[in-house]
């Protein structure tokens, strides 16, 4: 006699391991209540946890985008130049040492057919730089900046400085040859505003007396409180290097082909081109190994969510031996009897996957009104990035962990041999 495979459960045919799958679940309301509270819960917080963090990283690669150039020209070389022994014989057996390279002329080169060169490439914008560090110095204190000599009107292409000044304009450079634009956190430390002047010093000995034509917030504290733009011309007679400059900044239609752009343009040009992931590749590998802490500290919620399952269906196979004896006496097959049980742990988990996403949803709305830390803007709150890849993510790793905590006390039950338990064996 074969057992039957469905069972009538209202007005709808259920497969008979569903239906037995239910009612264990049904009989033990309470610890199957806090195993699908443990898998909502981490489902929850392992979407919004995540969220947050990818919702910062997201800003802040935009504030890094929009604040510097997508690729930097500079004047260096990715390896050193060969020597003219090692180009005369290349493919010789050549041990040099001691070599005393000469101290050449800092600065790009041919520098303007290079800039008449970008320009002619579509989708991209180029504006030089002459970068230097110096000194502010205002009521007797120093402050060490990276002063950049710019073209206004070229900066205004290349970057988003234009849009990201917060008292003055960018143009005012022209208008003013002695004029500086400052970060806002540097004008804040120094307590100085728009018309004060300071004065600027390299490590050349070049000084010159500068008035404050403009402020620039960009959102990076390296940038607001340590980078100052001059006029390029300005900045040349400071350094001692007139007509030199040592940077090319570019800025691209698609930001998504920053790398083989700067790898062309390195080909091209022999200088070395830095895509806009390399000069913050720090920042990126940091935020890695943040993905991967957060990853490990939400999905621990989930693994421990797991065990609850496993305690669930553990017992019950224990409880339940008599009756699997029986199932498995009157026909019933070892793999019907382990669906039984995976059925089980396959409905805590598609519940509580489903109960989790309506708590990530209500807590990623709370962090949102949450404010941002350290912005005056009262519209400025946390960002939290709820994609539907995150709520895929958490949710198969829920039903997995689900499922693999309900087959191990499954594949015991199928183990059961009917006999013994029947006679009184155990």
């Amino acid at each position: 006699m074969n057992p039957p495979t469905t069972w009538r459960l209202g007005w709808s045919m259920v497969p008979l391991p569903v239906s037995i799958a239910i009612a264990h679940l049904r009989a033990r309301r309470r610890q199957s209540a806090v195993s699908i509270l443990g898998v909502a819960l981490g489902v929850g917080f392992f979407i919004a946890i995540s969220g947050m963090m990818h919702g910062f990283q997201q800003y802040f690669l935009v504030q890094i985008v929009e604040s510097t150039p997508h690729v930097l020209i500079t004047d260096e070389y990715r390896a050193p130049p060969a020597q003219p022994l090692e180009v005369l014989e290349p493919h010789a057996a050549l041990d040099l040492r001691r070599v005393v390279a000469r101290d050449p002329v800092r600065g790009i080169a041919n520098a303007q057919a290079i800039l008449d060169a970008l320009e002619a490439m579509p989708g991209l914008e180029a504006a030089p730089a002459l970068r230097g560090q110096g000194l502010l110095r205002r009521a007797g204190r120093d402050y060490g900046v990276t002063v950049l000599g710019i073209r206004p009107e070229r900066e205004a292409r290349a970057t988003q400085l234009a849009g990201e000044m917060v008292a003055g304009r960018l143009d005012a450079l022209d208008a003013a040859p002695d004029g500086v634009i400052l970060g806002s956190g540097l004008a804040a430390k120094m307590a100085i505003g728009m018309g004060d002047s300071v004065l600027l010093a390299s490590p050349t000995g070049g000084t010159a007396r500068l008035r404050v034509v403009g402020l620039f917030k960009t959102g990076i504290e390296t940038l607001d409180t340590g980078q100052i733009y001059v006029q390029l011309a300005k900045q040349q007679a400071v350094q001692g290097r007139p007509r030199v400059i040592n940077e090319i900044r570019i800025r691209l239609a698609e930001v998504a082909r920053s790398i083989p752009v700067a790898d062309a343009l390195e080909r091209r040009f022999g200088y070395k081109a830095a895509p806009w992931e390399e000069t913050n590749s720090r920042v990126l590998s940091v935020f890695r190994l943040q993905n991967v802490i957060i990853y490990m500290t939400t999905g621990a919620i989930l693994v421990v969510a797991g065990f609850g399952i496993f305690n669930i269906i553990s017992t019950v196979v224990l409880e339940k031996a008599r009756d699997i004896a029986i199932l498995r006496s009157v026909g019933m097959p070892p793999a019907t009897v382990t669906r039984i049980f995976i059925v089980e742990g396959l409905v805590v988990g598609l519940v509580g996957m489903l109960v989790g996403w309506v708590v990530a949803v209500g807590i990623a709305e709370a962090l949102r009104m949450i404010p941002a830390p350290g912005s005056t803007d009262p519209t400025q709150t946390l960002r939290v990035d709820t994609s539907p890849l995150s709520f895929a993510i958490a949710g198969g790793i829920a039903l997995a962990t689900s499922v693999l905590a309900a087959w191990l006390p499954a594949s015991r039950a199928a183990r059961i041999d009917p006999l013994t338990i029947i006679r009184g064996a155990v």
